[in-house]
């Protein structure tokens, strides 16, 4: 059959291009991450985190039913280390006790507020402050979406930068200096972004990581390698390129005036953060205006991450579906000129690579098959060739680990080395299959014009008690023995 073969040859042709791009891509994010390491060192950290110079930042944080652990990520965000902030915890007409917690735990009292809205949002219902933590202001309003939320608490704040955190995340005490600092060297850049790291496994005490421990679960495991390849050389790389098109709504810094200006976060997608950065490259570039979008690999946020395959599913068939979103909004960028690296380099890939290439991998990995077992294609070249594409795809998962492990060492213990390297075996194949069959329904969903989040299971952040050593501090609440449908 001559177009198996035809397509046999088109598909080593997609991975021979993909192999060169992910080896351009790790390159890059080895000498930024070496080179951003020596530039922290000279840094006088101590006198930053107390300068009056600092720029200001808005930390804000939706919330719809996070009950369980937003007491803990709001203690986290209060416990920053940085001169000039505010935490503005929009709660999005939770029907949890998430509000009454908040309450109990900071003493909010009610303040008559007039909301006038710079850009269109849900009613407000009130708006409270803490006697005890002037930082803290939380917002009460009918639900409408994180986008939503988010925009209000863009109306509400009046700082130069404003920070996303999720609810359900935990940032380093120094997590928000960290993140800023590209900031302190450079005031034209926009938006800046930080490492996500699973939280699953580690060990808290008010509101801080006390341990940072590897799960236990194999799921949560192959995520956790996952996210190191995605963070460390993946956002690493492509800032290095100048051609990051996603900085994570868990943790991430964006100019406020810029954002205004562009309407804010858009309501009717589920990837509002890589949209809002697209919107921002788009508007700059429009007006030919200097300005520069980072990412540092060295400040973390630690964030709650799915523990059954269902809660996996659902997650990445939203962010599949919130990509082909982001790329139809913005795809007069492609090709064009006008926006670079942007325009001819970055904006392909993410739509051949990410958005398709869960398609293309699925037939791919059919058509091969299919063509080996008709003899159209060698067997012995079909297996050479599955071999490489194994050997390659694992080769930058160990590299992954070991980029983590020289650089910045957060696991400690010799035996969960030796498990991350174990699974990174894994991570290429079968996990990544299994991955991309939910990417494929976020594709169908992209193309039925589907809307809404669905519903995520938490298991929130269990608090150590006051007696406990640091060994006996508690870790994440166990997970749930009912498994999540996929929506």
């Amino acid at each position: 059959m001559p177009w198996l073969l035809w397509v046999d040859r088109l598909l080593l042709f997609y991975y021979g291009v993909l192999c060169l791009v992910y080896l351009l891509l790790f390159i890059a994010a080895l000498l930024s991450s070496l080179r951003h390491q020596v530039w922290v060192r000279t840094l006088p950290l101590r006198r930053l985190a107390a300068s009056p110079l600092a720029p200001s930042v808005a930390v804000l944080v939706p919330a719809h039913n996070e009950a369980l652990g937003i007491v803990a990520s709001v203690q986290s965000l209060l416990a920053l280390d940085y001169p000039r902030f505010e935490v503005i915890v929009i709660n999005d007409g939770s029907n949890d006790d998430t509000l009454a917690r908040l309450k109990q735990a900071f003493g909010l009292v009610r303040l008559d507020f007039f909301y006038q809205p710079q850009i269109p949002t849900a009613p407000v219902r009130d708006v409270y402050v803490s006697p005890e933590h002037h930082r803290l202001l939380v917002c009460d309003k009918q639900q409408g979406g994180k986008s939503d939320a988010l925009n209000t608490g863009l109306n509400l704040c009046h700082s130069a930068y404003f920070c996303t955190v999720d609810a359900d995340a935990v940032l380093n005490r120094d997590g928000l200096l960290r993140v800023m600092l590209p900031v302190f060297n450079d005031r034209g850049v926009v938006a800046s972004g930080g490492v996500v790291r699973p939280a699953n496994g580690c060990r808290f005490r008010a509101g801080q990581v006390e341990e940072v421990r590897l799960p236990s679960h194999p799921l949560e495991i192959l995520q956790s390698i996952e996210y190191l390849r995605a963070f460390l050389w993946g956002r690493v790389g492509w800032s290095a390129l100048k051609g990051l098109m996603i900085i994570s709504g868990a943790f991430g810094v964006f100019r406020r005036e810029v954002a205004i200006e562009v309407g804010g976060f858009r309501t009717d997608t589920v990837g509002e953060d890589m949209d809002l950065l697209v919107r921002l490259h788009r508007r700059l570039r429009d007006r030919r205006e200097p300005y520069s979008v980072t990412f540092v690999p060295d400040p973390i946020c630690w964030t709650e991450i799915p523990s059954n395959l269902a809660g996996l599913a659902r997650q990445r068939r939203r962010w599949q579906r919130g990509l082909g979103e982001a790329l139809w909004y913005s795809r007069g960028m492609l090709l064009r000129p006008r926006y670079g690296r942007l325009g001819w380099l970055a904006f392909p890939y993410q739509l051949i690579y990410e958005f398709y290439g869960p398609l293309v991998e699925t037939v791919g990995l059919v058509a091969v098959v299919v063509s080996a077992f008709l003899g159209v294609l060698d067997r012995q070249y079909f297996l050479n060739l599955f071999l490489l594409a194994y050997l390659y795809g694992t080769f930058l998962s160990v590299a992954a680990v070991l980029l983590e492990e020289l650089g910045y060492h957060r696991y400690r213990r010799t035996r969960e080395l030796a498990i991350l390297f174990g699974f990174a075996l894994l991570e290429h194949f079968p996990y990544r299959q299994l991955v991309n069959l939910s990417r494929l329904l976020g594709i169908l969903d992209f193309v039925r014009r589907e809307h809404g989040w669905g519903k995520a299971r938490r298991r929130g952040f269990e608090e150590a008690k006051p007696n406990e050593t640091p060994a006996e501090a508690t870790v994440l609440a166990p997970r749930a023995k009912r498994p999540e449908k996929i929506l």
